[in-house]
Protein backbone atom coordinates (compact mmCIF):
# COMPACT_ATOMS: atom_id res chain seq x y z
CA UNK A 1 0.00 0.00 0.00
CA UNK A 2 2.73 2.24 1.11
CA UNK A 3 4.20 2.18 -2.83
CA UNK A 4 0.68 2.30 -4.50
CA UNK A 5 0.48 5.43 -2.36
CA UNK A 6 3.84 6.82 -4.04
CA UNK A 7 2.62 5.82 -6.91
CA UNK A 8 3.39 2.72 -7.98
CA UNK A 9 0.04 0.60 -10.18
CA UNK A 10 -0.46 -2.18 -7.61
CA UNK A 11 -2.23 -4.93 -8.82
CA UNK A 12 -4.19 -7.10 -6.49
CA UNK A 13 -3.82 -10.62 -7.74
CA UNK A 14 -7.06 -12.65 -5.63
CA UNK A 15 -8.80 -15.44 -5.80
CA UNK A 16 -11.71 -16.01 -8.03
CA UNK A 17 -13.65 -17.42 -5.20
CA UNK A 18 -13.76 -14.99 -2.30
CA UNK A 19 -10.54 -13.52 -3.32
CA UNK A 20 -8.21 -11.89 -0.22
CA UNK A 21 -9.26 -13.21 3.24
CA UNK A 22 -9.47 -9.87 4.85
CA UNK A 23 -12.42 -8.70 2.83
CA UNK A 24 -14.18 -10.93 5.15
CA UNK A 25 -12.75 -9.53 8.18
CA UNK A 26 -15.85 -7.99 10.40
CA UNK A 27 -17.46 -6.30 12.52
CA UNK A 28 -17.63 -3.90 10.19
CA UNK A 29 -18.68 -3.90 6.25
CA UNK A 30 -19.73 -2.14 3.26
CA UNK A 31 -21.34 -4.19 1.42
CA UNK A 32 -21.04 -8.51 1.82
CA UNK A 33 -17.95 -9.91 0.97
CA UNK A 34 -15.96 -6.23 1.67
CA UNK A 35 -14.81 -5.37 5.08
CA UNK A 36 -13.79 -2.05 6.46
CA UNK A 37 -11.04 -4.04 7.56
CA UNK A 38 -9.80 -4.53 3.82
CA UNK A 39 -9.64 -1.08 3.45
CA UNK A 40 -7.17 -0.19 5.78
CA UNK A 41 -3.99 -2.02 3.67
CA UNK A 42 -5.58 -1.77 0.37
CA UNK A 43 -5.39 1.73 -0.67
CA UNK A 44 -4.97 2.82 -4.37
CA UNK A 45 -4.34 -1.03 -5.30
CA UNK A 46 -6.25 -2.30 -8.50
CA UNK A 47 -7.80 -5.65 -8.28
CA UNK A 48 -7.76 -8.96 -10.68
CA UNK A 49 -8.97 -11.96 -9.93
CA UNK A 50 -6.61 -14.72 -11.29
CA UNK A 51 -6.40 -18.93 -9.98
CA UNK A 52 -2.60 -18.88 -10.85
CA UNK A 53 -2.97 -22.99 -10.41
CA UNK A 54 -4.41 -23.01 -14.10
CA UNK A 55 -2.23 -22.92 -17.26
CA UNK A 56 -4.05 -19.83 -18.35
CA UNK A 57 -3.61 -18.54 -14.64
CA UNK A 58 -0.26 -19.08 -15.55
CA UNK A 59 -0.05 -17.06 -18.83
CA UNK A 60 -1.88 -13.99 -17.65
CA UNK A 61 0.63 -14.16 -14.56
CA UNK A 62 3.43 -13.99 -17.38
CA UNK A 63 2.09 -11.53 -19.55
CA UNK A 64 1.57 -9.39 -16.45
CA UNK A 65 5.48 -10.12 -15.09
CA UNK A 66 6.52 -9.10 -18.68
CA UNK A 67 6.44 -5.66 -18.15
CA UNK A 68 6.38 -5.81 -13.95
CA UNK A 69 8.70 -4.33 -12.15
CA UNK A 70 8.36 -6.65 -9.37
CA UNK A 71 5.65 -9.45 -7.89
CA UNK A 72 5.16 -9.40 -3.99
CA UNK A 73 3.37 -11.75 -2.41
CA UNK A 74 2.68 -12.93 1.63
CA UNK A 75 2.19 -16.73 1.17
CA UNK A 76 3.01 -19.16 3.20
CA UNK A 77 7.00 -20.48 3.10
CA UNK A 78 6.47 -23.72 0.59
CA UNK A 79 3.78 -21.78 -1.91
CA UNK A 80 5.43 -19.42 -3.85
CA UNK A 81 7.72 -21.97 -5.45
CA UNK A 82 4.55 -23.90 -6.35
CA UNK A 83 2.45 -21.25 -8.13
CA UNK A 84 5.60 -19.75 -9.95
CA UNK A 85 6.31 -16.41 -8.01
CA UNK A 86 9.95 -16.96 -7.57
CA UNK A 87 13.01 -15.54 -9.64
CA UNK A 88 13.69 -19.19 -10.68
CA UNK A 89 10.07 -19.35 -11.91
CA UNK A 90 9.74 -15.59 -14.02
CA UNK A 91 13.35 -14.75 -15.19
CA UNK A 92 12.91 -16.43 -18.46
CA UNK A 93 9.83 -14.24 -18.86
CA UNK A 94 11.76 -10.78 -17.56
CA UNK A 95 15.72 -11.46 -16.77
CA UNK A 96 15.12 -7.87 -13.90
CA UNK A 97 11.97 -9.37 -12.40
CA UNK A 98 12.32 -8.71 -8.26
CA UNK A 99 10.51 -11.22 -6.68
CA UNK A 100 9.45 -10.42 -2.84
CA UNK A 101 8.13 -12.63 -0.39
CA UNK A 102 6.94 -12.43 3.31
CA UNK A 103 6.71 -15.57 5.02
CA UNK A 104 5.98 -16.40 8.61
CA UNK A 105 9.32 -18.75 8.94
CA UNK A 106 11.14 -18.03 5.48
CA UNK A 107 10.99 -20.36 2.35
CA UNK A 108 14.48 -22.05 3.28
CA UNK A 109 14.19 -23.80 5.96
CA UNK A 110 12.07 -26.91 7.83
CA UNK A 111 9.12 -24.22 8.99
CA UNK A 112 8.59 -23.20 5.54
CA UNK A 113 5.31 -25.03 5.72
CA UNK A 114 4.41 -23.91 9.18
CA UNK A 115 1.54 -21.12 9.00
CA UNK A 116 2.28 -18.20 11.34
CA UNK A 117 0.72 -14.97 12.00
CA UNK A 118 2.07 -12.02 14.18
CA UNK A 119 0.81 -12.89 17.63
CA UNK A 120 3.26 -15.98 17.19
CA UNK A 121 6.18 -13.77 16.09
CA UNK A 122 5.41 -11.77 19.29
CA UNK A 123 5.17 -14.78 21.60
CA UNK A 124 8.07 -16.40 19.79
CA UNK A 125 10.45 -13.30 19.81
CA UNK A 126 10.10 -12.24 23.40
CA UNK A 127 7.95 -9.35 22.48
CA UNK A 128 4.97 -10.36 25.27
CA UNK A 129 7.25 -11.09 27.74
CA UNK A 130 8.74 -7.74 28.05
CA UNK A 131 4.94 -6.21 27.31
CA UNK A 132 2.97 -5.57 30.36
CA UNK A 133 3.54 -5.07 34.43
CA UNK A 134 6.17 -6.60 36.07
CA UNK A 135 3.54 -8.85 38.56
CA UNK A 136 0.85 -9.30 35.36
CA UNK A 137 1.10 -12.18 32.70
CA UNK A 138 2.52 -11.48 29.22
CA UNK A 139 1.00 -9.43 27.08
CA UNK A 140 0.98 -8.45 23.43
CA UNK A 141 0.88 -5.08 21.69
CA UNK A 142 -2.54 -4.08 20.94
CA UNK A 143 -1.57 -4.01 17.09
CA UNK A 144 -0.26 -6.16 14.66
CA UNK A 145 3.18 -4.19 14.30
CA UNK A 146 5.66 -7.36 13.64
CA UNK A 147 2.95 -7.80 10.19
CA UNK A 148 3.69 -4.12 9.77
CA UNK A 149 7.09 -3.79 10.63
CA UNK A 150 7.71 -6.98 8.02
CA UNK A 151 5.74 -5.30 4.77
CA UNK A 152 8.02 -2.11 5.60
CA UNK A 153 10.99 -3.69 5.66
CA UNK A 154 9.72 -6.08 2.50
CA UNK A 155 9.17 -2.89 0.25
CA UNK A 156 12.48 -1.49 1.64
CA UNK A 157 14.79 -4.64 0.56
CA UNK A 158 12.63 -4.75 -3.07
CA UNK A 159 13.27 -1.03 -3.58
CA UNK A 160 17.12 -1.67 -2.87
CA UNK A 161 16.73 -4.90 -5.46
CA UNK A 162 15.23 -2.89 -8.07
CA UNK A 163 17.56 0.06 -8.39
CA UNK A 164 20.29 -2.73 -8.73
CA UNK A 165 18.08 -4.29 -11.32
CA UNK A 166 17.98 -1.11 -13.49
CA UNK A 167 21.55 -0.95 -13.02
CA UNK A 168 22.24 -4.91 -14.44
CA UNK A 169 19.18 -5.92 -15.95
CA UNK A 170 19.66 -8.72 -13.41
CA UNK A 171 16.87 -9.37 -10.74
CA UNK A 172 16.27 -11.57 -7.60
CA UNK A 173 14.39 -13.16 -4.69
CA UNK A 174 13.65 -10.55 -1.80
CA UNK A 175 12.91 -12.19 1.43
CA UNK A 176 11.64 -11.26 4.61
CA UNK A 177 9.96 -13.31 7.10
CA UNK A 178 7.70 -12.01 10.51
CA UNK A 179 10.13 -14.05 13.38
CA UNK A 180 13.58 -12.49 11.45
CA UNK A 181 11.56 -9.05 11.39
CA UNK A 182 10.64 -9.30 14.94
CA UNK A 183 13.36 -10.67 16.11
CA UNK A 184 15.59 -7.79 14.13
CA UNK A 185 13.37 -5.17 16.69
CA UNK A 186 14.98 -6.33 19.41
CA UNK A 187 17.26 -4.13 18.89
CA UNK A 188 19.65 -3.07 22.37
CA UNK A 189 17.66 -5.20 25.09
CA UNK A 190 19.25 -8.22 21.84
CA UNK A 191 23.08 -6.69 22.19
CA UNK A 192 22.70 -5.91 25.89
CA UNK A 193 21.88 -10.13 26.43
CA UNK A 194 24.43 -11.50 23.74
CA UNK A 195 26.95 -9.47 24.92
CA UNK A 196 26.59 -9.24 28.59
CA UNK A 197 24.13 -11.61 29.16
CA UNK A 198 21.44 -9.13 30.62
CA UNK A 199 17.61 -10.05 30.26
CA UNK A 200 15.95 -7.03 29.54
CA UNK A 201 12.95 -7.16 32.07
CA UNK A 202 9.64 -5.23 32.69
CA UNK A 203 9.41 -2.17 34.63
CA UNK A 204 6.43 -0.69 36.46
CA UNK A 205 4.39 1.79 34.52
CA UNK A 206 6.37 1.09 31.17
CA UNK A 207 9.45 2.50 32.17
CA UNK A 208 12.66 2.35 30.31
CA UNK A 209 14.73 0.42 31.03
CA UNK A 210 17.76 2.30 31.74
CA UNK A 211 16.73 5.98 31.95
CA UNK A 212 13.98 7.36 35.30
CA UNK A 213 11.85 9.37 35.15
CA UNK A 214 10.79 7.82 31.79
CA UNK A 215 7.71 6.00 32.63
CA UNK A 216 3.96 6.81 32.54
CA UNK A 217 2.29 8.44 35.80
CA UNK A 218 -1.16 9.24 36.75
CA UNK A 219 -2.41 12.45 37.02
CA UNK A 220 -5.39 13.20 38.54
CA UNK A 221 -7.85 12.25 35.47
CA UNK A 222 -5.89 10.22 33.50
CA UNK A 223 -2.54 8.77 32.69
CA UNK A 224 0.45 10.79 30.62
CA UNK A 225 4.35 9.55 29.67
CA UNK A 226 7.10 11.73 30.63
CA UNK A 227 10.33 11.18 29.52
CA UNK A 228 13.62 13.07 31.03
CA UNK A 229 15.54 10.66 28.76
CA UNK A 230 18.59 13.41 29.46
CA UNK A 231 20.09 15.03 32.28
CA UNK A 232 18.88 18.74 30.71
CA UNK A 233 15.49 17.33 30.87
CA UNK A 234 15.32 16.50 34.31
CA UNK A 235 16.06 19.67 35.33
CA UNK A 236 13.32 21.46 33.22
CA UNK A 237 10.87 19.05 34.84
CA UNK A 238 11.33 19.39 38.70
CA UNK A 239 11.77 23.36 37.38
CA UNK A 240 8.75 23.47 35.63
CA UNK A 241 6.59 21.47 38.33
CA UNK A 242 7.93 23.68 40.90
CA UNK A 243 9.81 21.00 42.98
CA UNK A 244 13.28 22.06 42.64
CA UNK A 245 13.80 19.98 45.85
CA UNK A 246 13.90 16.98 44.03
CA UNK A 247 16.82 17.88 41.85
CA UNK A 248 18.81 18.83 45.19
CA UNK A 249 18.16 15.38 46.88
CA UNK A 250 20.70 13.22 46.51
CA UNK A 251 18.92 9.78 45.66
CA UNK A 252 18.04 11.61 42.46
CA UNK A 253 20.93 14.18 41.80
CA UNK A 254 22.19 11.57 39.47
CA UNK A 255 20.78 9.63 36.07
CA UNK A 256 22.36 6.31 38.14
CA UNK A 257 21.44 7.44 41.05
CA UNK A 258 17.60 8.51 39.87
CA UNK A 259 17.44 4.70 38.49
CA UNK A 260 18.70 2.54 41.19
CA UNK A 261 16.24 4.71 43.40
CA UNK A 262 13.68 4.28 41.01
CA UNK A 263 10.90 3.38 43.45
CA UNK A 264 11.17 6.31 45.55
CA UNK A 265 11.39 8.68 42.78
CA UNK A 266 8.03 7.21 41.49
CA UNK A 267 6.45 7.50 44.47
CA UNK A 268 7.70 11.42 44.96
CA UNK A 269 6.51 12.12 41.02
CA UNK A 270 2.89 9.92 41.18
CA UNK A 271 1.93 11.88 44.72
CA UNK A 272 2.57 15.64 43.09
CA UNK A 273 1.23 14.71 39.48
CA UNK A 274 -2.04 13.05 41.18
CA UNK A 275 -2.93 16.46 42.56
CA UNK A 276 -3.59 17.90 39.16
CA UNK A 277 -5.06 16.83 35.42
CA UNK A 278 -3.04 15.68 32.70
CA UNK A 279 -3.87 19.31 30.61
CA UNK A 280 -1.82 21.03 33.77
CA UNK A 281 0.99 19.22 33.52
CA UNK A 282 1.12 19.58 29.26
CA UNK A 283 1.07 23.12 29.66
CA UNK A 284 3.99 23.54 31.94
CA UNK A 285 5.93 20.74 29.75
CA UNK A 286 4.96 20.30 26.51
CA UNK A 287 7.53 22.16 23.98
CA UNK A 288 10.12 22.22 26.50
CA UNK A 289 10.52 18.53 27.78
CA UNK A 290 9.37 15.36 25.95
CA UNK A 291 5.49 14.68 27.30
CA UNK A 292 2.04 12.99 25.67
CA UNK A 293 -1.23 12.68 26.95
CA UNK A 294 -2.05 8.38 26.82
CA UNK A 295 -4.98 8.39 24.92
CA UNK A 296 -7.92 6.05 24.41
CA UNK A 297 -8.11 5.12 21.01
CA UNK A 298 -11.07 7.56 20.29
CA UNK A 299 -9.15 10.24 21.72
CA UNK A 300 -6.05 9.47 19.37
CA UNK A 301 -7.86 9.80 16.29
CA UNK A 302 -10.17 12.96 17.53
CA UNK A 303 -7.10 14.57 18.50
CA UNK A 304 -7.41 18.31 16.81
CA UNK A 305 -3.74 17.41 16.07
CA UNK A 306 -4.41 14.88 12.98
CA UNK A 307 -6.31 17.52 11.16
CA UNK A 308 -3.32 19.90 11.81
CA UNK A 309 -0.74 17.55 10.13
CA UNK A 310 -3.77 15.87 7.20
CA UNK A 311 -2.98 12.76 8.91
CA UNK A 312 -6.67 12.03 7.99
CA UNK A 313 -8.77 11.55 4.64
CA UNK A 314 -11.73 11.45 2.88
CA UNK A 315 -12.06 8.84 -0.52
CA UNK A 316 -15.09 7.67 -2.16
CA UNK A 317 -16.36 4.42 -2.09
CA UNK A 318 -19.15 2.98 -4.06
CA UNK A 319 -20.90 1.55 -0.62
CA UNK A 320 -19.64 4.73 1.50
CA UNK A 321 -19.37 8.40 -0.46
CA UNK A 322 -17.49 9.82 2.26
CA UNK A 323 -14.85 6.99 3.49
CA UNK A 324 -12.32 8.18 6.37
CA UNK A 325 -8.88 6.73 6.03
CA UNK A 326 -5.43 7.37 7.44
CA UNK A 327 -3.12 9.02 5.47
CA UNK A 328 0.13 7.95 4.10
CA UNK A 329 2.97 8.90 6.62
CA UNK A 330 5.25 9.65 4.08
CA UNK A 331 5.09 13.38 2.91
CA UNK A 332 6.68 14.27 -0.55
CA UNK A 333 7.86 17.85 -0.90
CA UNK A 334 5.73 19.05 2.41
CA UNK A 335 2.77 17.14 0.97
CA UNK A 336 0.27 13.74 2.04
CA UNK A 337 0.58 11.11 -1.02
CA UNK A 338 -3.28 11.24 -2.50
CA UNK A 339 -4.95 8.17 -1.75
CA UNK A 340 -8.80 6.45 -3.17
CA UNK A 341 -10.47 3.30 -1.85
CA UNK A 342 -9.47 -0.17 -2.29
CA UNK A 343 -10.81 -1.85 -5.20
CA UNK A 344 -14.47 -3.98 -5.19
CA UNK A 345 -13.12 -7.88 -5.69
CA UNK A 346 -12.23 -7.71 -9.25
CA UNK A 347 -12.91 -4.58 -9.64
CA UNK A 348 -10.02 -3.95 -12.24
CA UNK A 349 -10.02 -7.51 -13.99
CA UNK A 350 -11.62 -6.65 -17.30
CA UNK A 351 -9.31 -2.99 -17.97
CA UNK A 352 -6.17 -5.01 -16.80
CA UNK A 353 -6.30 -7.82 -18.66
CA UNK A 354 -7.61 -5.73 -22.02
CA UNK A 355 -3.61 -3.79 -20.91
CA UNK A 356 -1.93 -7.01 -21.69
CA UNK A 357 -3.64 -7.83 -25.16
CA UNK A 358 -6.79 -10.07 -24.33
CA UNK A 359 -10.01 -9.24 -26.09
CA UNK A 360 -13.80 -9.53 -24.55
CA UNK A 361 -14.24 -12.93 -26.03
CA UNK A 362 -10.88 -13.77 -24.14
CA UNK A 363 -12.17 -12.07 -21.02
CA UNK A 364 -15.46 -13.92 -20.93
CA UNK A 365 -14.27 -17.52 -22.00
CA UNK A 366 -11.59 -17.33 -18.68
CA UNK A 367 -14.62 -16.06 -16.82
CA UNK A 368 -16.82 -18.85 -17.61
CA UNK A 369 -13.90 -21.30 -16.88
CA UNK A 370 -13.54 -19.77 -13.58
CA UNK A 371 -9.96 -18.74 -14.46
CA UNK A 372 -10.93 -15.07 -12.98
Amino acid sequence: MFLAQLGADVIKIEPPKGGDTARHVGPHWLREGESLYFQSFNLNKRSLTLDLGTDEGQEVLHRLVADAHVVANNLRGDVPAKVGLTYDALKAVNPAIICAHISAYGRDNVRSKWPGYDYLMQAEAGFCWLTGEPDGPPARFGLSMVDFMTGTQMAVGLLAALLDAQRTGEGCDVDVDLLSAALHQLSYPAIWYMNNGDVTTRAPHSAHPSATPSQMFRAADGWMFIMAQLPKFWSILVDRIGHLELGEDVRFTTSQSRLENRAALSDELNAIFSKQPVRHWQALLEGHMPIAPVYALDQALDNPWLETIAMRDIVAHPDMPEMHVLSSPIKLNGQRLPNKAGPLLGQDSDSILDEIGYDAGAIAKMRANGVI
